[in-house]
């Protein structure tokens, strides 16, 4: 079962410097019908003005991921961490105990987009710790890359939630299936372009909600760029 939320159901947030889409409740957009799914507490589509950005904040016992489509976005936090992501590179913070991160957009002349997405943790109160990795573009074309998951498989980036991610890139005749075990839930995100899922076409900024389906089947991809996310059963996020 596909329960599709559109890319314009979205919740809306411009400051000037940020442009924001929220597929669930986050700031001052509140939809009682939009909290989150399974584990997935936030999926953010942030668009940063050059030299702008988010200065430094708390946060605590969340999994918080940042994929970057356009641009460049620069991190820095209370660890000690500092870097720059780009295209085809995946961060992941565990927020852990608690941390301090500020996050800005690291050019001065162009625009930056990424993702940023919340996964509520399994362990609460655990050390904060800072990954991340890059993921070529020829390791998701036209098949579902792991990019995130609870055990680091396939040089994944190790979360402590049971919870998967994978990206994918499709464009023409590229397909590719991912097969859910039994009693899994799931969620897809189209990041850019549009792609057929399951007979169910996509557009970009759409969400779906998937439950009871043994495999997601992608194909007929229009510069299509998809986040899938191997979910428990659950329906709403609980923390612990």
């Amino acid at each position: 079962m596909f329960d599709i939320l559109k890319a314009n159901a979205r919740g809306v947030a411009n400051h000037g410097w940020l442009n924001s889409r929220h597929s669930f409740s986050f700031g001052h957009y509140y939809n009682p019908e939009q909290i989150g799914f399974s584990d997935l507490r936030v999926i953010n589509d942030d668009r940063v003005a050059p030299a702008q950005g988010f200065g430094q904040h708390p946060h605590r016992d969340m999994e918080i991921f940042s994929y970057v489509l356009e641009g460049s976005l620069e991190h820095k936090d209370s660890m000690g961490t500092g870097s720059v992501i780009r295209p085809g590179d995946v961060q992941l913070m565990s927020a852990g105990s608690g941390v301090t991160h500020s996050e800005f957009n690291h050019s001065k002349n162009e625009p930056v987009h990424f993702m940023q997405i919340w996964l509520m943790p399994a362990e609460l109160n655990a050390a904060p710790r800072y990954q991340q990795e890059h993921y070529a573009d020829e390791e998701k074309r036209g098949r579902l890359r792991l990019i995130i998951s609870p055990d680091g498989a396939e040089g994944s980036l190790k979360a402590r939630q049971d919870a998967r991610v994978y990206a994918g890139l499709f464009d023409g005749t590229e397909s590719a299936t991912l097969t859910l075990q039994a009693n899994r839930y799931a969620y897809i995100q189209v990041a850019r372009g549009s792609v057929t899922v399951n007979g169910q076409r996509l557009n970009e900024g759409d969400g779906a909600r998937v439950r009871k389906v043994n495999s997601l089947s992608f194909s007929d991809g229009d510069k299509a760029e998809v986040l899938v996310f191997d979910l428990r059963p659950n329906e709403l996020p609980q923390m612990g």
